[in-house]
C-alpha cells in the first residue's frame, strides 16, 4: 500500500491536520517540509513571543500539539507514523523533528473519533455552566495525558483556588509590563489576519473578577459576564523540563483537549504564571509530578466560532 507521503493529496491532508492545532495566542509557530518519504517539522522562529516565551516552552508545546494531529491524520491511512524528536538541535535550532511512516493496521475507532474532532476543537474563553466533569470524563482525560507520557492531575476546588490566585497574582504583574502588553496588543485584531487572537475569540471580561482569563482586549473589552463560582482546573506535568519535554507535553496536551472536545468539554488555557517564570530565566525545580507544562480549565461552555489559519502555501515547503 502506497505511504501517506506519497501523493501531494495525501500528504496536503496531513499538513491541514497540522495546522488546526492549538498555539499559543495563536501564533501558529510552525513550518514543514515534504521529502519523498518523511516530513519535517521546523519551528518558525520568526514567530516566537520574546517577552512571554523566551525559553520556546510555549512554541515548543504549540508544534508538539501539531504534531499530534499529523501522527492522527497518519493514522487514518493505516500507517503508524514514526517520529525522530529534535535530530539535529545544535546544527539547526528549528529542526523539531522529522517523521515517516510504516505500514501499521487499520485505526481504531478511538483514533477516528479523535480526528474527527480536529475541526471541531476551540478554546472556549467563555463561561461555563458550572456542571462539575463526570467520573469517566476525568478519567479518560487523565489516561489521554497517561498515553502520551505526560500526567494530568484535576485539583480539587481548595487547590484550584490556590492556583487560580496565582495565576491573578501573575496575570496583574503582566499587566503592568508595557513590553508584555505590546507584544500582547500584536497578536490580537480584528478577525481580518490569518493569526494572532480576533475579538471575536476573546470572550467577556469575568464580572467579578472570580477568573484570571487573559484580558486580550487590554482592559479595553466592554462585554462582562459571570463565569461559573467553582473553576474545574487541571494541572499538566511532564518529567523533564526542555525542548524534546515540550514536544512531548504538546501531544499530550492535544490528545488530552480532543478527548474533551469528543465529550463535549469545553477547554480554555491558563499559562500566566509559567509565562512569568520563563521571563525569570531560571531553572524551577520539580515537584513529585515533574514540571508543570499548563493549566486547564474544564466545563461546559457555549459554543464558539473557529479562529483563522494561515494559508497552506505559508507554512509548507517554504524554508530555505
Amino acid at each position: 500500500m502506497a505511504g501517506p507521503f506519497a501523493s501531494a493529496s495525501g500528504v496536503r491532508r496531513i499538513i491541514e491536520a497540522a495546522i488546526a492545532a492549538p498555539s499559543v495566542h495563536n501564533t501558529q509557530p510552525w513550518l514543514f517540509h515534504h521529502l519523498k518519504n518523511s516530513v519535517t517539522v521546523y519551528a518558525d522562529l520568526r514567530r516566537q513571543l520574546p517577552v512571554a516565551d523566551p525559553r520556546g516552552r510555549c512554541l515548543g508545546i504549540s508544534c508538539g500539539a501539531a504534531l499530534f494531529n499529523m501522527r492522527l491524520a497518519i493514522r487514518m491511512t493505516g500507517h503508524q507514523a514514526r517520529v525522530l524528536p529534535l535530530p539535529a538541535p545544535r546544527g539547526a535550532p528549528d529542526l523539531l523533528a522529522v517523521v515517516r511512516a510504516v505500514q501499521g493496521e487499520a485505526p481504531s475507532q478511538e483514533e477516528r473519533q479523535l480526528h474527527a474532532m480536529i475541526p471541531r476543537r476551540r478554546t472556549n474563553r467563555f463561561p461555563f455552566d458550572g456542571s462539575p466533569l463526570p467520573v469517566k470524563a476525568v478519567d479518560d482525560l487523565v489516561d489521554a495525558a497517561g498515553r502520551e507520557g505526560a500526567t494530568l492531575v484535576m485539583l480539587d476546588s481548595r487547590v484550584a483556588r490556590e492556583v487560580l490566585g496565582m495565576v491573578a497574582a501573575a496575570d496583574r504583574a503582566l499587566s503592568r509590563d508595557d513590553a508584555h502588553r505590546r507584544e500582547l496588543s500584536r497578536w490580537t485584531g480584528d478577525g481580518t489576519r490569518a493569526d494572532g487572537i480576533p475579538r471575536h475569540a476573546f470572550g467577556p471580561r469575568p464580572e467579578c473578577a472570580e477568573l484570571p482569563l487573559r484580558d486580550f482586549s487590554l482592559g479595553e473589552g466592554g462585554e462582562v459576564a459571570r463565569f461559573e463560582g467553582d473553576p474545574q482546573i487541571a494541572a499538566l506535568f511532564t518529567r523533564g523540563d526542555g525542548p524534546r519535554d515540550w514536544l512531548a507535553a504538546g501531544q499530550a496536551l492535544q490528545r488530552v483537549l480532543l478527548t474533551a472536545t469528543a465529550q463535549g468539554v469545553s477547554a480554555s488555557l491558563l499559562s500566566q504564571p509559567l509565562d512569568l517564570a520563563d521571563q525569570g530565566h531560571g531553572d524551577e525545580p520539580a515537584g513529585t509530578l515533574g514540571y508543570l507544562q499548563m493549566l486547564l480549565r474544564l466545563g461546559y461552555g457555549p459554543p464558539v466560532p473557529a479562529v483563522p489559519r494561515r494559508p497552506l502555501h505559508e507554512v509548507f515547503n517554504t524554508r530555505s
